[in-house]
């Protein structure tokens, strides 16, 4: 029986005509436009993750319940324009966190890493914890204004930022560089695998480090032990029903938009026989 040539990856030939650099533009272009879309369903998650946060045991104050009923409690309280909080901030992570994703990707795929076994998981994951670690920062503030509303919807710590600089400028004088990337521990590996399921689910909920006179956390472990303590095994899965359905459409859309922006850019694109 004759040895035939092994064949690329499924989706492989057409990513290498695209150059790793375009590709950094396509992909964070691709993600913010489809963040417009999901900003909201991001708002209500925040908000339904941070409930009870800083309570004590039986002392619940839970403003949001379920998905329509928090969007509804979000428009009320901050007006329609409230359900996009924080989207300067999300578009600032979108951005950062693609282009250095799909940029690792394209660079793994030029090098034909991506058609050995297993080369697309492994690659989806390697660049979506380079581009979680260098986008941690932005992530921490779009959840920290999109958190933020009027006292009486408060959940977590409020941190009164006016703006994605002014929240940047305060971490960085209050907590110095280090404070930036607080909560960076959780953000890589929960993108790695949501990176290597969308480039070829796991779905976990993340809660970011929050301060009242002084640390709340002093780390992951620590965060999702008084976590359990306090409010209960199942509150690790809050606002779980809003994070899938922004994963779903935020990934379809993404993924979609990437595709017809390279198509865009591919000069002389040959069709499969």
């Amino acid at each position: 029986m004759p040895l035939t040539r092994a064949q690329p990856a499924a989706g492989t030939e057409d990513m290498e005509t695209v150059a790793p650099a375009v590709d950094l533009v396509l992909g964070a272009s691709a993600c913010c436009l489809a963040c417009i879309f999901t900003n909201p369903l991001e708002v209500v998650k925040t908000r339904l993750q941070l409930q009870g946060e800083l309570q004590a045991p039986g002392t619940y104050h839970r403003p949001y319940r379920g998905l329509v009923a928090s969007v509804a409690a979000v428009a009320r309280a901050d007006g329609l324009g409230g359900l996009q909080k924080g989207l300067a901030a999300s578009l600032l992570y979108q951005g950062l966190m693609n282009s250095v994703r799909f940029y690792c990707y394209s660079l793994a795929c030029q090098a034909g890493l991506t058609q050995q076994p297993g080369g697309t998981v492994v690659a989806g994951a390697v660049a979506g914890a380079l581009g979680a670690f260098v986008g941690s920062p932005a992530y921490l503030v779009k959840t920290q204004l999109q958190a933020q509303t009027v006292a009486g919807m408060a959940v977590g710590h409020q941190h009164h930022h006016q703006n994605v600089l002014g929240a940047l400028e305060t971490i960085w004088q209050q907590q110095g560089l280090a404070g930036l990337w607080r909560g960076v521990g959780g953000a890589v590996p929960r993108v790695m695998v949501g990176s290597a399921a969308q480039l070829a689910t796991f779905a976990s909920a993340k809660a970011w480090v929050h301060e009242r006179q002084g640390r709340l956390y002093s780390g992951l472990a620590d965060c999702l032990v008084k976590i359990w303590r306090q409010e209960g095994p199942l509150a690790l899965y809050k606002g779980l029903g809003p994070a899938y359905l922004r994963l779903g459409p935020h990934t379809i859309l993404s993924m979609f938009l990437w595709d017809e922006l390279r198509k865009l850019v591919r000069p002389g694109r040959r069709q499969d026989t």
